[in-house]
């Protein structure tokens, strides 16, 4: 009886944020569409406006779960500019969480409406999320043979032309690494060696064909790389293994106390073009994150242990950057569920919406 009290105690801090963030989307959805067919006679560039500032009120609602009801502490090694850039974020990639980081140092930058993805394509299938997610710049992506290099290069044009400010987010790893599978680190090492490059230990080799597009496609539309390297605190068990970093339940379950981020900006000039030089390029910078995480995990100075080198500062998120967007997505749910006629609305955004993002998604890739 205790026991399944306490597992079901453990379980609401995961289902009660879940239930809000989902529960939210159809009036979220219902909103953007509204202004979606409104702006159809107005210029592309106020249309993006609204909906980088439609998707910052969703995103801080999002937040405000992941750090200020978690209580994380944010720890950034670096100096995150204080003006807006059009950037391509390139992290390492080792969980679901992965995608909450990038809107954590967007926000900082006051710059979270204009995050954008590269996505794997089995994520189109999403209910609501899947196509909302490319209506607001993200491209999908399939791996190697199927990658559809026009497609992406369309999307990202179609942003660009019609000015929409830029903070792509790209995994350039493709898969996430975890420490217990083997097959799929051995199988990543083997394909450096075979290839001449340097094999990594801490995160896996990095495929260059979506960071390079992007690059090539919006050279002229962007400022800078943002290279982050990520470390989850608590993943270290005590005979000094890696353990896999927390997915977002285990994170909402408040499993994660600490969040070690370092940030290097690289000026886009700075950057090649050429395939060949590129791939070298973005290799380095995966060999510099394998050094960084080799420090974080395996320091033997007990002081330095679990912590990147250099000064970390830590990052409180106040909450008037993401209550009040709790507030205003409550308020337009509410009504929805309280009536008879808003509940069969509510259901239908779901079910339809579904149906046709779904439909949309594979029309119009």
């Amino acid at each position: 009886m205790l026991l399944s009290l306490v597992v079901h105690t453990y379980s609401l801090r995961y289902w009660f944020p879940a239930t809000i963030m989902l529960g939210t989307a159809p009036a979220y959805l219902l909103s953007w569409g509204a202004w979606r067919l409104l702006s159809t006679v107005l210029p592309a560039r106020m249309y993006h406006k609204l909906d980088d500032r439609l998707y910052c009120i969703y995103q801080s609602m999002v937040l405000f779960f992941f750090e200020n009801y978690t209580g994380v502490d944010i720890v950034i090694y670096g100096d995150i500019p204080k003006n807006k850039e059009n950037v391509i974020y390139l992290s390492n990639h080792q969980c679901t969480a992965d995608w909450i980081i990038a809107d954590m140092l967007a926000i900082r930058q006051s710059a979270l409406g204009h995050v954008r993805y590269v996505l794997k394509d089995g994520l189109k299938w999403l209910p609501l999320y899947g196509w909302y997610f490319s209506q607001h710049g993200g491209a999908y992506v399939k791996r190697s043979a199927k990658f559809n290099e026009k497609a992406m290069k369309k999307k990202l044009l179609t942003q660009t032309q019609s000015g929409a400010p830029m903070y792509l987010v790209i995994f350039p790893e493709g898969t996430r690494y975890n420490p217990e599978l083997k097959n799929v680190i051995a199988d990543s090492q083997a394909f450096a060696t075979k290839e001449g490059l340097a094999v990594l230990r801490h995160t896996l080799t990095p495929r260059m064909k979506a960071s390079h597009i992007a690059i090539e496609t919006m050279k002229d539309h962007l400022d800078a790389v943002y290279d982050i390297t990520v470390a989850y605190e608590g993943t270290l068990d005590p005979s000094g293994r890696r353990k896999p970093a927390p997915s977002m339940p285990e994170f909402l379950c408040k499993e994660c106390p600490r969040v070690h981020i370092h940030f290097d900006r690289v000026d886009i000039k700075e950057i090649p073009t050429e395939p060949l030089f590129f791939r070298r390029w973005l290799h380095e910078r995966f060999e510099i994150k394998d050094r960084l995480l080799t420090d974080f995990y395996e320091s033997e100075d007990a002081d330095k242990i679990c912590k990147f080198p250099g000064e970390g500062k830590h990052s409180p998120l106040n909450l008037s950057k993401t209550l009040p967007s709790v507030v205003i997505l409550g308020g337009l749910t509410l009504p929805l569920l309280l009536t008879e006629n808003g509940r069969k609305l509510y259901v239908r955004t779901w079910v339809y919406g579904t149906l046709l993002g779904w439909l949309w998604v594979n029309v119009f890739p």
